[in-house]
């Protein structure tokens, strides 16, 4: 099947066209009632790498976030970690069509962005200034903290992650003055305003590695140790829900849940074993602690599964479970993770969040939480409107417990891991 290309917007049009949708109170498609507007008595605001989050919610790396129009959408609805579209030295690539199916299961068969690595960068940088705009166009927050951040996502190998066109990437992710000084007075022409904004020039010094399934345990530590002690980025790392075992998370997925999925045996054969993550996780955690970053862990990537249910193209042997499914896998997974290394392992949340079950994540000390497959479902973006009304109307039990928060967390979550399923 032919490329199909992303032929998105410029700056200005992007300005121009949310401009034009406030007039009719519903901008990239989002009604204004959709909106996420802050409060000073949230009970929900977090602290990552040093800054202030309006809400724990975020934006997954996946087809919403590789665009700035999805990025700038997910803002409005109340994403405050925006977890960007894990790019690769591959970036022309060939994506099987169609690649996600999101009814009841969440299946995909689509992995790194489907833009050229400059078109991406072009994509976050236009996202990032805009973000900023919009914050101050609508008076949100303080002017002293954006309440936002971007989360880059590496895959898949360290040769590629070296390779002078990701080195290229990564160093204007880092510093971007002179983009973004050209961006701004292209911006400039539909708002003037905007050159008044502090803007940092830096969109990001934080990344989360995506590893391919089956990618080999010292790779992973290799590439850790590179974006931890060369680069000096606040590293996270990406785990399969494999990491579980098969016993447990075939019981789980096939027998508790009653799912007609087969997890072959060679995923499981070739993803990283519990035993190999416990070292890498410590002497990652070592690493980051002597050069003065943030360790920590996400929880988790897709579920590698046999394309025998002729929901996707059959062409792809393998197709990825997401969303609810993953749920009480993911959960079990950090409540074994968490008896391992205590209430301190840094655990940030992805596998099935939805609004239902949004205060029992944050309850159990998972944080930030981001989305991708509940919003791929009918209503999108507006739904995480639901989740922070949640939140406001049931703050997190972990939120009240004070300083014996992490132990109140760890307690939560053992309760949850059982309930969950």
């Amino acid at each position: 099947m032919t490329r199909e290309p992303f032929y998105p917007p410029d700056i200005e049009t992007l300005a121009r066209w949310i401009l034009a949708g406030e007039a009719e109170s519903r901008v990239l498609g989002l009604p204004r009632g959709l909106w996420f507007s802050p409060r000073p008595d949230d009970p929900f605001k977090i602290s990552r790498y040093g800054r202030a989050l309006e809400t724990p919610l975020g934006m997954a790396a996946g087809p919403q976030t590789q665009l700035a129009t999805g990025i700038l959408a997910a803002y409005l609805a109340g994403a405050r970690y925006i977890e960007l579209k894990t790019v690769q030295i591959l970036d022309r690539l060939t994506v099987t069509k169609p690649c996600i199916f999101m009814a009841g299961l969440g299946l995909n068969c689509e992995w790194s962005q489907e833009l050229m690595l400059d078109q991406s960068f072009d994509q976050y940088l236009d996202a990032w200034i805009l973000c900023h705009w919009l914050k101050d166009r609508y008076g949100w927050g303080t002017p002293a903290e954006p309440g936002f951040l971007f989360n880059m996502s590496l895959g898949y190998n360290l040769e590629g992650i070296q390779s002078p066109v990701l080195q290229r990437f990564l160093n204007k992710m880092s510093h971007c003055a002179k983009e973004k000084t050209e961006k701004i007075d292209r911006l400039a022409r539909v708002d003037a305003r905007i050159r008044d904004l502090m803007i940092p020039d830096r969109i990001s010094d934080n990344v989360t590695l995506s590893t391919m399934h089956g990618c080999p345990p010292d790779e992973i530590e290799k590439i850790g140790r590179y974006l931890i002690r060369e680069k000096r980025l606040h590293t996270t790392i990406k785990l399969n829900p494999t990491l579980l075992g098969a016993a447990d998370v075939r019981r789980i997925l096939n027998d508790t849940l009653g799912l007609r999925v087969t997890v072959p045996d060679e995923a499981f054969g070739h993803d990283l074993k519990w035993d190999d993550a416990l070292g890498l996780i410590r002497r990652l955690g070592d690493l980051a602690q002597s050069v003065g970053v943030h360790f920590g862990l996400k929880l988790t990537n897709t579920l590698e599964t046999v394309n025998d249910g002729g929901l996707l193209p059959p062409n792809e042997a393998m197709v990825y479970l997401s969303g609810r499914a993953l749920h009480p896998i993911s959960i079990r997974l950090a409540h074994r993770l968490r008896e391992e290394f205590g209430p301190d392992l840094d655990l940030s949340f992805c596998a099935g969040a939805d609004c239902f079950n949004i205060a029992d994540v944050l309850a159990s000390g998972l944080r930030p939480v981001t989305v991708c497959s509940d919003l791929l479902k009918t209503g999108g973006y507006g739904r995480l409107s639901q989740y922070l009304e949640m939140l406001r109307k049931n703050p997190s039990p972990a939120e009240e417990s004070g300083a014996d928060q992490g132990r109140t967390a760890q307690a939560y979550l053992a309760e949850y891991a059982d309930r969950v399923v």
